[in-house]
């Protein structure tokens, strides 16, 4: 086989595992609550279900195990099969009964599913950095986006389908398979030579400081703060278009279709051609790019918000954010492939994934504290204004990245 088609074919499986580890994630955080209000669940109820996913806050310590001192070449590769047949255990634990009546016992097993998923998403990615040529982690962060987006519309739309026609167990064994068919075609993986551990590595480990290490390069202090604010915002935008697309008047139908399918189909396309780019260009010039059309599609829906626009515009504007938020999404995943140390690329991953996931998780319950208070058009507004600022960090810092 030749090396193009064998790094296709491992691009293909590592957007499928990705594709599959979000579907479960986007159906039980943002799908099964519309399930649970029509149960009769209560908004303070629903908020608190929201709690079991923080593990992934975490995931940086889920690493540590994965770059011990002394493992073994495939180690990666181990870690992700098992794993993922562990998130697919706990979905088909989930799926066993109908546990709307069952609260304890649903949080349980949606928090045991976000600590599987959390876990395996990090030798899932490590190995991809592993196995996957430095020249191709462009589109390796493209492909990643494009199976987020394409899960999205898996998890926040097809599997509700597939809940209302054939039942409560239906959604999780789907997405159980999915991950069965991932975990049995990553055990055929191989992970090319032995571990790139330099000896600025060893010390680090002898010295029980990896993490404290990391923090300490020149490179992470200039890369942490941008990934810590390229992405928030525009996905705050994104996170709340579905209520204010209701709010402004479109039918709760045409919202689910708009944003849930359409949304993230050009999220998808945008995703790819991010990718693109970002395999032709810099970061010098692909990041204030990408920070610039955040900005520039979160202030056009503030705009549209403020003069009250017709529904027209108000889609064109919806389209925007997703491309957005899909194109940023994929240089952001692009770029933290680039920064993991040899040796440690799970940790560095999940040191990076936390970062990302903390202002993720943060953002959007700020956004909404401001929603609240002070109304969606102030709040779009104040989200642009945030965006404008990450874009000018984009201008000082982005020329010192590496892709």
């Amino acid at each position: 086989m030749s090396p193009g088609v064998r790094n296709g074919l491992r691009q293909a499986l590592f957007g499928w595992l990705n594709l599959a580890l979000t579907a479960p994630g986007v159906y039980l955080w943002l799908g099964l609550p519309l399930v649970l209000r029509q149960h009769g669940w209560s908004g303070t109820a629903i908020g608190l279900f929201q709690l079991a996913s923080l593990p992934t806050v975490f995931k940086f310590l889920f690493a540590l195990p994965l770059d011990r001192p002394g493992r073994r070449r495939g180690s990666y590769r181990v870690w992700a099969v098992a794993l993922l047949a562990a998130y697919a255990a706990v979905l088909c634990a989930l799926g066993w009964r109908d546990l709307l009546d069952d609260a304890r016992v649903l949080f349980a097993l949606a928090t045991a599913a976000a600590l599987a998923g959390t876990w395996a998403d990090v030798p899932v990615n490590a190995l991809a950095i592993r196995v996957l040529p430095a020249s191709s982690r462009a589109w390796a962060g493209g492909i990643r986006s494009m199976a987020l987006c394409l899960g999205a519309i898996a998890g926040g739309g097809l599997m509700l389908v597939a809940q209302a026609r054939w039942g409560w167990q239906a959604p999780f064994a789907i997405m159980a398979g999915a991950l069965a068919l991932g975990a049995a075609l990553t055990a055929f993986v191989k992970e090319d030579g032995e571990p790139e551990a330099s000896p600025a590595a060893g010390n680090e480990r002898l010295a029980l400081a990896p993490i404290t290490a990391y923090f300490r390069l020149d490179s992470t202090r200039r890369w942490l703060p941008l990934l810590a604010l390229l992405f928030p915002f525009i996905g705050s935008g994104w996170f709340y278009l579905k209520p204010l697309l209701l709010d402004q008047g479109l039918a709760p139908e045409r919202v689910a279709w708009l944003v849930g399918v359409a949304g993230g189909a050009v999220g998808a396309v945008a995703s790819a051609l991010s990718a693109r780019g970002s395999k032709r260009l810099r970061p010098a010039v692909t990041v204030p790019w990408h920070a610039a059309a955040g900005c520039g599609a979160l202030l056009a829906l503030a705009a549209a918000i403020w003069l009250q626009a017709p529904p027209p515009v108000l889609i064109a504007c919806a389209m925007g954010i997703a491309a957005a938020m899909g194109a940023t999404a994929a240089l952001a995943f692009s770029l933290m492939m680039s920064h993991a140390r040899p040796g440690l690329q799970a940790l560095d991953y999940g040191i990076q994934s936390s970062v990302f996931s903390l202002t993720r998780i943060l953002a959007p319950l700020a956004a909404g504290v401001l929603m609240d208070a002070a109304g969606q058009a102030w709040m779009v507004t104040v989200l642009g204004v945030a965006a404008a600022g990450v874009w000018v960090l984009a201008l000082r810092t982005a020329r010192t990245l590496r892709l």
